[in-house]
């Protein structure tokens, strides 16, 4: 450079210091385009481009800087930096460790490491380098909750709850109180779980943390709590359903099948072919014994669109079974358990279904198969043994009656423990969706 660029640059510089990037832009490119093995000039232009949120623009500028200075700490830094940015977490790890290299107590480029490797998912190893950060940044609430968090992810849950509760209680926010939550949950404390989810809705009644709050409720079956959490979510934020899929789970936890089934059917009206309400409607509709409601026919309409989700005919079949005896369609149930067996041979509720529908018609002989069908696929199923007793009964079997009536005692425990773990896993299901 000549003494006249030099002074270029040392004003590009200054200019660059003092936050005036109208004037230093202009003179840092045209010193980078004319003298591309400078150091000085790409590395603050590249730095310039990647604080005014031209990142993408900045990294030819960055990368040239590290060619030509390979051993400046601060240079694979911003460039580490600006990968990061630009959501390219492996290529911001390998700068950010050369950087480290040179220069491993400098808290930022720690700290931006960590943030790299909790995104390419290796969180017990973004815990150190946040724990790095923290050593040189002890007041650092930001740093200290990141670690708080990778801790969590990485299973260190003592751990983690340790490195959040060294935040100071001015520095606690929504995202610190929803975290401890995230821990008292794992560690067993539901009602510490559950002050903390309140606390960070109170603190900011954002979509997240009002569902986080809702399943929290559901994780424990406060059932009544979530469907009330739930619609006020819905309230705040009509365009998200899973605030109203989470009612409907919770209607039908604390057994108010019939709101469950409104519930269900609305969204099944929105998402037609969304098989997962088509299944929970069908459980809700099963769930009451008679008179079954008129929102239950979209069961029916789903299974004709759908005729390999044995399931939905299943459930649609038992939705037209629950109709008073004047209203039911036997022809169509009987097309609906064929279609269900066809699809899916194993189900046993189909062949279940079958025998219920034989027996309404005092066809007792013919329901014994497919009742053994069922009990063969579920030889835990409580109401297939009943259902057998009563055809044995029917036939003059008295022994083999008994037999079946004491099974059916037996499961029966089981029954509903089956239906509780299938609640469970519905819940686990939205936790891991939301």
């Amino acid at each position: 450079m000549s003494s006249a660029d030099q002074s270029a640059l040392k004003r590009a510089l200054d200019a660059y210091d003092q936050g005036d990037l109208k004037t230093s832009e202009p003179l840092l490119l045209d010193l980078a385009v004319r003298f591309p093995a400078s150091y000085q000039a790409n590395e603050a232009l590249g730095s310039l481009y990647a604080e005014s949120e031209r990142t993408d623009v900045a990294l030819p500028y960055l990368r040239r800087a590290c060619a030509v200075a390979p051993h400046e700490a601060v240079a694979h830094a911003n460039l580490g930096a600006a990968y990061l940015k630009l959501n390219k977490p492996a290529e911001a790890i390998v700068e950010l460790r050369i950087a480290l290299k040179s220069d491993p107590k400098n808290a930022a480029t720690q700290s931006n490491l960590g943030q790299a490797l909790m995104l390419k998912a290796q969180p017990a190893e973004a815990a150190k380098a946040f724990a790095a950060a923290s050593a040189l940044q002890p007041a650092d609430a930001t740093v200290q909750y990141n670690l708080a968090l990778a801790l969590f992810d990485a299973g260190s849950i003592k751990e983690a709850k340790a490195a959040l509760d060294r935040i100071p209680a001015a520095a606690a926010n929504d995202q610190t109180d929803s975290l401890a939550g995230d821990i008292e949950e794992k560690l067993g404390d539901f009602q510490q779980a559950i002050a903390h989810y309140q606390a960070a809705a109170k603190s900011n009644p954002s979509d997240a943390n009002l569902y986080a709050l809702t399943i929290e409720l559901m994780r424990h079956w406060t059932w009544d709590e979530a469907v009330t959490m739930a619609d006020f979510g819905t309230s705040r934020y009509p365009a998200s359903k899973h605030f109203e899929v989470a009612k409907g789970i919770a209607q039908f936890g604390g057994q108010h099948y019939p709101e469950a089934v409104v519930t269900f059917s609305d969204l099944l009206q929105k998402e037609p072919e969304n098989a997962l309400y088509a299944d929970l409607l069908g459980r809700s509709c099963s769930a009451i014994a008679e008179d079954a409601s008129a929102q239950c026919n979209g069961l029916s309409e789903f299974a004709h669109r759908h005729p390999e989700n044995a399931q939905a005919a299943t459930f649609a079949a038992v939705s037209l079974l629950h109709r008073p005896s004047a209203e039911q369609d036997k022809p169509e149930v009987k097309r609906l358990l064929d279609q269900a067996i066809a699809a899916d041979p194993k189900l046993p509720e189909a062949h279940f279904q079958l025998a219920v529908l034989e027996q309404s018609q005092t066809q007792w002989l013919e329901s014994v198969a497919p009742l053994k069908r069922a009990i063969e696929l579920r030889p835990t199923y409580p109401e297939a043994h009943y259902r057998l007793s009563r055809a044995y009964a029917h036939l003059g079997k008295k022994d083999e009656a008994q037999q079946e009536i004491a099974l059916q005692q037996k499961y029966t425990q089981q029954a509903k423990d089956t239906v509780n773990t299938h609640l469970q896993e519905v819940v686990t299901f939205l936790v891991k969706s939301n």
